[in-house]
């Protein structure tokens, strides 16, 4: 199992320009815990300074990938060359897929897992994985503030740090 306290995400301290925008996708299903991914993920935005955070919902977490790419294909108004919006530093996945009694949730989970990585071998920017794939219920709120940390937050510091490196990268 994952522990934020074996690595060192913790550290976010001055690794963002704060020019940055980051773009979160969340779904609707199982809005209570992915409204707390949200808020763990933008209060750690805000507290590192970032301004420009969009929030975009989608019904379910297959539809991520979808809504991230078209966001991405949309930024540029292809009749002028002109941006029609600010362009994405990064992208945050966040969603909740909570295991049923049919294998349901073993599609879903592989789905926006794959998904996912071809968007960050196809982008130019990363697409962090901010999805939780439980057993139950109580293993999500372990996660959104529990025992095991919260993981929005997580998912906002590495959004943080791979913007910071995709820049070094481009000097």
């Amino acid at each position: 199992m994952a522990d934020v306290n074996k690595s060192k995400l913790k550290n976010s301290a001055g690794i963002l320009p704060k020019d940055a925008c980051i773009v979160l996708i969340k779904t609707e299903w199982n809005a209570s815990i992915v409204d707390e991914l949200e808020k763990g993920c933008i209060r750690k935005l805000k507290q590192t300074g970032v301004k420009k955070i969009i929030s975009i919902t989608v019904p379910g977490a297959v539809e991520i990938p979808f809504a991230i790419k078209n966001y991405w294909l949309q930024e540029k108004d292809l009749s002028g060359g002109r941006q029609k919006k600010k362009k994405a530093d990064a992208f945050v996945a966040l969603g909740c897929v909570i295991r049923g009694g049919t294998p349901h949730f073993n599609y879903v989970c592989k789905a926006v897992t794959d998904g996912i990585m071809q968007l960050n071998l196809q982008l130019p920017v990363p697409t962090i994985f901010g999805v939780l794939t439980v057993d139950n219920e109580e293993q999500a709120k372990d996660r959104i503030g529990g025992r095991h940390g919260h993981k929005g937050e997580e998912a906002a510091i590495t959004a943080m740090k791979m913007i910071a490196l995709n820049r070094s990268l481009k000097k």
